[in-house]
């Protein structure tokens, strides 16, 4: 399973707002196991969103959208890929009471703007925004799948737990688990293996592995590891965790590592 992230919103490309989505996004789909190869940010124009699309989907089976579900003229993503799948515009009406709710709640009087929110396409999954005003959806077309998801993250983070974390680990089959090796900071390391260069030299032998692979990163208080393994389950992805993990504690030589550890992520 290929997927690929598609941050919607001019004030992105304009430098007006950090897309912290696409990076919660990549870490989680990693832990589900899910490859994600590219990213993308593209401003709110229904014919750039259409190419984006196109391109997206002749690299891969899946497509996570950010933004432009609100309520107002150049929010057009959920038009779009209304458009886009050949989908019926209809009106959700378990979104329209959510909407209500919210609206109550703030004491805002509801307008048609805020009513197109609740217009989604017909046959796909509606997932009901608890923190705001706008569902998210996700629609399945001819083994193509798109998930769109409010750009707030506030709003887009919660959402994702739950509803899309789920639907997404089912379809993968599979998850990812990583161990995090530390070296000794540079005032303790030896000179020999100062930087992520001599590390990567030690590691050699497993640093091609493709399941687990290795990886090194360089970091100013010492070099870090990353091994990490596939596997339907995460007591799977341990087990093949472990012999490579203990070869790389014995190319590196267990006296220079700090710490080794799970990712928490």
């Amino acid at each position: 399973m290929v997927a690929e992230l598609i941050s919607v919103g001019t004030e992105l490309l304009l430098g007006n707002i950090v897309n912290t989505n696409a990076q919660y996004l990549s870490k989680r789909l990693a832990a589900l196991g899910i490859d994600v190869h590219y990213q993308t940010v593209v401003g709110d124009n229904s014919g750039r969103i259409k190419n984006t699309l196109d391109v997206a989907f002749s690299r891969g089976d899946t497509v996570i959208l950010t933004g432009g579900l609100g309520p107002t003229k150049d929010d057009m993503t959920k038009e779009m890929l209304i458009s886009y799948f050949h989908k019926k515009p209809v009106l959700d009406e378990n979104a329209l009471a959510a909407l209500t709710a919210r609206l109550k709640k703030l004491d805002v009087a509801m307008t048609d703007h805020h009513r197109k929110q609740a217009i989604v396409p017909d046959d796909s999954i509606v997932l009901i925004n608890h923190n705001g005003t706008a569902p998210g959806v996700i629609m399945e077309d001819g083994g193509r799948t798109a998930i769109l998801l409010p750009g707030p993250p506030r709003e887009m983070k919660p959402m994702f737990e739950e509803y899309v974390a789920d639907y997404l680990a089912k379809r993968s089959g599979r998850v990812f688990v990583s161990v995090n090796i530390k070296m000794l900071d540079f005032d303790h390391a030896p000179v020999r293996i100062v930087g992520e260069a001599p590390v990567a030299d030690r590691l050699d032998p497993v640093i091609d592995q493709a399941n687990p692979t290795v990886a090194t990163y360089a970091k100013d208080d010492g070099c870090l590891i990353r091994v990490t393994a596939s596997a339907p389950t995460k007591e799977a992805a341990r087990e093949l965790l472990k012999p490579t993990v203990e070869t790389c504690c014995e190319l590196l030589g267990r006296q220079y590592i700090n710490y080794i550890k799970e990712d928490e992520d």
